[in-house]
């Protein structure tokens, strides 16, 4: 068992993919949530195919790598979407040159997307946290054993709270309210359903990069405010 102040320093060699993959599976889902989509009995937003995998890179993250870390990635991946955002919205606002006439089709698409990028970073900051914080203190609590609870039971809180909050803020009173409580409903049952169905890579995952990485943190006497930019706590 190792504490994150022994881990501080070192440098691991999956840690920087890792939370690459994490940042672009983010930018990717903002991006295809602008279409709501249908298949089965589901109604959900297009990102929903794909950011339920952000969830699973978190809890790898904070498992292997402890809540500092995961932190860092957490907010490396809110200015990803900030800055994606802010760069459609002044493209947009480009006047468009003589004989390209996709100006509409541009607005129409990709000028929804600030909104979508504002429900986005409020709801990915308080899910992903919640996340970290409870995957992370359930770590010590059954002293690194049951990895199945922790992250099944800190996807619940988390998926249930980026869930409830993205859709509200992208959609209410674009959607009516009938076929947004079915997003919701269907959105929450789907990412739910996807961390359970990837429990068993979620363990292979974690107990490669814990052997390879050889590490196990335990984020014992750290601080947890998520506003932290560093990792000495």
């Amino acid at each position: 068992m190792t504490t994150p102040t022994q881990e501080q320093k070192r440098n691991f060699r999956y840690f920087d993919v890792i939370m690459a993959l994490f940042v672009a599976i983010l930018l990717i889902s903002n991006l295809a949530s602008i279409k709501i989509a249908r298949m089965w009995l589901f109604t959900f937003d297009g990102g929903t195919i794909l950011f339920p995998l952000s969830y699973i890179f978190g809890d790898i993250l904070t498992e292997v790598y402890g809540y500092q870390r995961s932190r860092k990635v957490i907010w490396t991946g809110f200015a990803a979407t900030l800055l994606m955002s802010l760069v459609l919205w002044v493209v947009q606002k480009l006047p468009p040159a003589a004989g390209w006439e996709h100006q509409q089709a541009y607005e129409t698409l990709l000028g929804f997307v600030p909104r979508i990028v504002l429900a986005s970073l409020i709801a990915y900051f308080a899910g992903e946290f919640s996340n970290a914080y409870l995957l992370s203190k359930l770590k010590i609590k059954t002293k690194g054993k049951y990895l199945w609870v922790r992250t099944i039971g800190s996807t619940i809180v988390g998926e249930g709270i980026d869930t409830a909050i993205f859709c509200f803020i992208a959609f209410y009173g674009t959607l009516p309210n009938s076929l947004l409580i079915s997003v919701i409903v269907s959105n929450y049952i789907f990412k739910t359903g996807i961390e359970v169905v990837f429990t068993p890579l979620t363990y292979l995952a974690v107990g490669f990069l814990k052997r390879k990485e050889q590490t196990d943190i335990f984020d014992t006497g750290i601080s947890y405010n998520p506003f932290r930019f560093f990792m000495n706590d």
